[in-house]
């Protein structure tokens, strides 16, 4: 009862096409980016009656991309609060195998949910 929606986008076309993010977001940004991280939020957001979505987008491993470094991942939260949706962003690194990585960033998002809150309860915004 407290999930209404999980959505697994790898590809930039199921980015953009399940989550509304903007090509010229990817193109400009990359898709190891908080700007798509933060779109990504927005539109899990927009496609359900949600209160928080928590959306990341980076490399597990065990190669890095375009300079980016293994084990990068851009993290968005976002919360639907009085009628304006805010959004939060934040982009860490990683160690160890992939799954180690994909775990630690499981961890962190869910875990700083709270922060988050209180940041946006407290009129913080980003």
């Amino acid at each position: 009862s407290c999930l209404d929606a999980g959505y697994v986008v790898y590809s930039p076309a199921a980015k953009q096409r399940l989550l509304g993010v903007h090509p010229y977001t990817i193109d400009t940004f990359n898709l190891t980016s908080e700007e798509v991280a933060r779109e990504m939020a927005i539109g899990a957001l927009h496609d359900s009656d949600a209160a928080v979505a928590i959306s990341n987008t980076g490399l597990a491993g065990p190669d890095g991309v375009d300079g980016i470094p293994p084990g990068t991942v851009c993290f968005g939260w976002g919360f639907r609060y009085q009628g304006e949706l805010a959004v939060f962003s934040r982009t860490e690194r990683f160690f160890g195998g992939r799954e180690d990585v994909q775990l630690a960033a499981a961890v962190y998002s869910l875990t700083n949910i709270p922060l988050f809150h209180a940041r946006l309860l407290r009129g913080e915004r980003g």
